[in-house]
């Protein structure tokens, strides 16, 4: 088993830290990288910026921390920590578990989520090393990946039909999309196109529109975030907007008008993104979130309509680990379990309005 140490992110490390991370194992994640961490700075987490260090590789990860009252900090690693393997990851964790002893950082507990995909076996890696599985929190635990390496024509026969169907169709009937600057007008119609999506089609909620606001422009602004609109009639139709990130781009946001005339509007934006992000470099698509592969078929599942449209290009969804926690702390992280996350949860809805994750 390679051994692994833990530190923090030097000054340096930090101000090329995109670089670093999509050079990790795994690519990175945007989740991982320095706009979202703005983003979270402004909604209750503070940013902490960890690299393992092994015999092979550097791995560096974005760690959320949150600190509470007699517990300590909650340390989130956000789609991490990244590894080749799953076989790594118990110890970089505990690499991690010797740095926040020797520290003494009073981290009563880490959470994980990797993006190694679900298996008997990597779920047995990981509860063999002491894990405790809990609730999932990002939507794409589950999604649609989809290679976009293949050159254009190849890719475009290599989607599902039903998708390949409806971008030609799109293309015949001339439906344009159109790239839009990342201006407030932009965002608010984005935002509006989203919010009557989740209204129609989800039992979930928008965040408000000053969390969007913000991680949009966070990655607009360092040339990492693009939208992409269809009009029809001089109304904006559909909406979406797209993450380049290393090799892997993700179709981070969308929406549309439930009532439309333009056949194939919302596969043609897609296929647009997709070969906008290939151009920048992007090997991989991530559609980010659909139902789990065992519930793909089932009409019940809040993301059943999103799951079949998002498979209309990918045949198949990806099903990762999801979220783990390690336990630093064996009697805080019981307070934690038994009823501290929940109050912990509550109040700062109750307080902020906003979501705790």
């Amino acid at each position: 088993m390679p051994e692994f140490t833990a530190r923090f992110a030097t000054a340096a490390e930090i101000a090329q830290w995109d670089s670093l991370v999509t050079a990790n194992p795994n690519g990175g994640n945007l989740l991982q990288s320095e706009a979202f961490a703005a983003v979270k700075k402004n909604y209750g987490w503070d940013p902490q910026f960890i690299a393992f260090e092994g015999p092979d590789f550097t791995s560096y990860n974005l760690v959320l921390q949150k600190q509470f009252p007699v517990l300590g900090k909650l340390w989130y690693l956000i789609k991490g920590p990244d590894a080749a393997d799953v076989s790594e990851i118990p110890p970089m964790l505990e690499a991690l578990r010797v740095f926040v002893k020797r520290a003494k950082l009073k981290v009563f507990a880490a959470k994980i989520e990797p993006d190694v995909i679900a298996s008997d076996d990597a779920h047995a890696v990981l509860s063999g090393a002491g894990l405790v599985k809990v609730p999932d929190l990002q939507p794409n635990d589950s999604t649609a990946l989809l290679d976009i390496s293949p050159e254009p024509n190849q890719l475009l026969r290599n989607l599902h039909s039903r998708g390949r169907n409806a971008v030609r169709r799109a293309i015949r009937e001339e439906v344009q999309v159109v790239p839009m600057e990342p201006t407030e007008e932009t965002m608010r119609t984005m935002y509006d196109l989203m919010v009557g999506t989740i209204t129609a089609k989800s039992n979930s909620q928008a965040r408000d529109f000053d969390y969007y606001k913000q991680f949009w422009s966070e990655f607009a602004k360092r040339g990492q975030g693009r939208f992409y609109f269809v009009f029809e009639d001089g109304v904006a139709s559909v909406g979406a907007f797209v993450i380049n990130y290393g090799s892997k781009a993700t179709y981070k946001d969308g929406g549309s008008l439930q009532k439309r005339n333009q056949y194939g509007d919302s596969h043609l934006v897609q296929w647009v993104a997709i070969n906008d992000m290939k151009e920048l470099g992007a090997l991989q698509y991530d559609f980010c979130g659909t139902p789990p592969s065992d519930r793909l078929k089932d009409p019940t599942h809040p993301h059943h309509g999103l799951g079949l449209f998002k498979t209309s290009f990918s045949k198949s969804v990806t099903d990762f680990v999801g979220c783990y926690d390690l336990v630093l702390s064996p009697l805080r992280y019981k307070l934690w379990s038994v009823a501290g996350e929940r109050v912990f949860r509550q109040l700062y809805t109750r307080r902020t309005g906003k979501q705790f994750y």
